[in-house]
């Protein structure tokens, strides 16, 4: 009987990895919808991206049973009609807790050498969705390690369909790490490639911009400036605050976030320090002085002309990175 059954078991399960590989082999290529020119995200070999690993990380992203008073989620500090910030100088934790540091956007993140403010051995967003689960200094979601939500999730009808779909070679798909891996899918599908500067640069529409944006791009670009130094690439964003005035702050050295949608991410700075792109461009002047340059007033307006044209509205308004659950209460 023993080694019928084992016989059996094994039948299934080589079965089953079966049926999972033909799926895998018939499931629709997830489609990025870039514009010519515009590079590829990069994906991980051990965590490669799939139509239903984005849907059910959107919903985990959402759900506001991922965290201790089940009244906040992933998207409560990354809002997308914010590009996914949340319009706050310092984040609030779910116990009430004031961090020390605003949320940064997500957007583009598939593309970030490395992640968060200041934490430059932190690579990938599967670990780096631990920390706001779990982290205690500070707590931001403040999950219980020993998981009980997850409990909940199983008995969630969604679910019981969208785990399996995504993890289906797996006997039960309901686990810690497929959670932070489904997240880290949803996050690198939030690609920022549709604002005017993309058609006017990746479409060649030229009247996709205004002449001031244009002037202000040439500005941005320009010498002494060289406000790509810390915001350079398609992405204006670098790994860690490199050059001559590294974001430095408070005697650390942070992370240069994209300048990506960067209207409306407001108040700006790691502790949302200045609140508006008029004062950043002060901000970010002040030691040009040293160098015999001064911005005009019609070279400010033009600088915030270029970067307002880095706005993507079809990205704080997409229904695939929208919040999944029914309004106006999520889940609990």
């Amino acid at each position: 009987m023993a080694v019928r059954f084992c016989v059996c078991a094994g039948a299934l399960w080589m079965a089953a990895s079966i049926g999972a590989a033909l799926a895998a082999q018939t499931a629709p290529v997830y489609e990025w919808g870039l514009p010519a020119g515009f590079p590829l995200p990069s994906i991980p070999a051990d965590n490669p991206i799939s139509i239903a690993k984005v849907e059910l990380g959107r919903h985990l992203f959402y759900d506001t049973r991922l965290s201790a008073n089940r009244t906040q989620s992933c998207a409560s500090c990354h809002d997308q009609a914010r590009a996914f910030t949340d319009g706050r100088a310092r984040s609030l934790g779910s116990t009430g807790e004031l961090h020390p540091r605003s949320s940064m956007s997500l957007v583009n993140v598939a593309y970030a050498a490395v992640l968060t403010w200041a934490d430059p051995a932190m690579t990938r967003l599967e670990d780096q969705a631990l920390v706001p689960m779990y982290g205690a200094h500070p707590i931001e979601l403040g999950l219980d390690r020993s998981d009980p939500w997850i409990q909940a999730l199983k008995q969630d009808e969604r679910y019981r369909r969208l785990f399996p779909a995504a993890f289906g070679a797996e006997p039960d798909p309901f686990t810690r790490d497929n959670v932070t891996t489904a997240i880290a899918t949803f996050e690198r599908s939030i690609v920022s490639a549709r604002s005017p500067y993309d058609r006017y640069h990746f479409d060649r529409d030229e009247t996709a911009v205004s002449a001031a944006a244009k002037r202000g791009e040439v500005l941005f670009h320009s010498r002494p400036l060289s406000c790509f130094t810390c915001h350079g690439g398609v992405h204006f964003s670098n790994a860690m605050g490199g050059g001559p005035r590294a974001m430095r702050a408070e005697g650390a050295r942070f992370k240069a976030p994209t300048l990506r949608n960067i209207a409306v991410t407001a108040p700006y700075m790691h502790d949302g320090a200045v609140s508006t792109l008029e004062d950043a461009i002060e901000h970010a002047n002040e030691g040009t002085g040293e160098r015999g340059f001064t911005l005009t007033p019609a070279q400010v307006s033009d600088l915030i002309a270029f970067l307002e044209s880095l706005t993507d509205e079809a990205l704080l308004k997409d229904p695939r990175f929208a919040n999944p659950w029914p309004r106006p209460t999520a889940p609990r």
